[in-house]
């Protein structure tokens, strides 16, 4: 397929040519909001609610205002909270992008800001027009993956078929990434098999064992009623299911939120805080962990689920995947694949590995996801902590 990108400044390439309206306190996210609706379809909310600094929260939005598919930037800020807007504007300055920071406490008011907000909006959007187009490969891209609304189908169509997806765009040299180390307890022997190297082997295990601590902190972990009710038994369980999305390539690296991978390969983000347990649970939902994989560079993100879930995403568009034939059959209308087929013997794990392969080349191409023709531009940040990752975990 023929595929063209957006490109950057700093080489990389976009799928999509968003203006972002990023507000910086929850204090100033109906006016972003207000801004960003009437040309709502170019124009992206994110933000972050805390008014207490936070550097996690902080490098986030500096990862997330210069993604790839992000080309101008509108930043909202009330004017007395502790995000440093400054900062943050001059990254953004840097990278090349347009960037404005609205102030309201010093433009008048909700109107005001509102009104300064969306002539910044349109513009934007007139000048991105001429933004320059290259060739795109898969070996460009960068790819998420993450299950929610588990139940006991996920583990045998849906997960497994994204595997065999990732494994196909790894060959092509793409980055892909799957996450979530809370749902990988019980799978540390077979995933550390997988390291590149042994320094790797020992971190993706130490990841998995510091998740385990932390829930057994919390007195609860990662299995919720939700996924009981649809079949699933125990953690270890859910947890086979969750691997399988990883396919069978070498694992090359552990990542936390907002590492951006150098080079092609499999990665392992780590979205479990380090350090105590201060901020509660560390994935307060599946848009949480689409966010920090957003921040680490994905173009997209797969989203296999058996339960159901309707939700997309900002800045990058979300790919659903469907593990439950009947699932499929009653929320159609958000779902792009039906890996239920395999459960129903209409197709097998590999055709439908190749079908996530096709809309990943499709959707870089330009074809709207089910969630992005619906409006869906869910987006979450909340407070965390991490560590820099050591030399170990990116091997050369």
């Amino acid at each position: 397929m023929s595929m063209q990108g957006f490109i950057r400044s700093d080489g990389r390439k976009g799928i999509r040519n968003q203006v972002v309206v990023a507000y910086l306190v929850e204090c100033a996210h109906h006016v972003a909001r207000e801004i960003a609706w009437p040309n709502r379809d170019q124009a992206h909310v994110i933000g972050f609610p805390g008014c207490f600094p936070n550097e996690y929260a902080q490098k986030m939005m500096e990862r997330l205002c210069t993604h790839p598919n992000v080309g101008a930037v509108l930043l909202v800020s009330l004017g007395c909270e502790s995000f440093n807007r400054m900062q943050l504007e001059k990254i953004v300055r840097d990278s090349g992008r347009p960037v404005e920071t609205l102030v309201i406490q010093k433009t008048g008011g909700t109107l005001s800001a509102i009104k300064r907000g969306q002539a910044f909006v349109m513009q934007a959007i007139a000048d991105l027009a001429d933004t320059p187009r290259v060739p795109l490969d898969l070996s460009d891209l960068i790819v998420g993956t993450v299950c929610g609304g588990s139940d006991g189908t996920s583990g045998i169509s849906g997960n497994p078929a994204t595997g065999r997806a990732f494994d196909r765009l790894v060959a092509a040299g793409a980055t892909c990434i799957f996450e979530e180390t809370g749902e990988l307890i019980g799978c540390e022997d077979i995933m550390s098999s997988r390291a590149a190297t042994p320094e790797l082997s020992v971190e993706l295990r130490a990841s998995v064992e510091k998740a385990a601590r932390y829930y057994a902190a919390l007195g609860f972990g990662s299995f919720a009623s939700g996924n009981a009710d649809g079949g699933l038994s125990t953690i270890e369980e859910k947890s086979m299911g969750a691997y399988a999305k990883s396919g069978a390539s070498p694992i090359s690296g552990l990542i936390k939120p907002g590492d951006i991978p150098t080079k092609g390969g499999l990665y392992l983000m780590d979205v479990v805080p380090d350090g105590p347990v201060q901020f509660g649970f560390p994935n307060i939902s599946d848009n949480a962990e689409i966010v920090e994989m957003m921040a680490s560079g994905a173009h997209m993100t797969i989203f296999v689920t058996g339960r159901g879930s309707v939700v997309g995403s900002a800045i990058s568009p979300v790919i659903k995947v469907a593990a439950n034939p009947e699932m499929y059959d009653r929320l159609h209308e958000d779902m792009d694949i039906n890996a239920g087929r395999i459960i129903s013997g209409d197709a097998d794990i590999d055709a439908v590995g190749n079908e996530i392969v096709a809309m990943v080349e499709s959707v870089a191409a330009g074809q709207p996801t089910k969630s992005e023709q619906l409006g869906h531009q869910e987006f979450i940040l909340t407070y965390k902590t991490f560590e820099p990752i050591g030399p170990a975990c990116l091997p050369a």
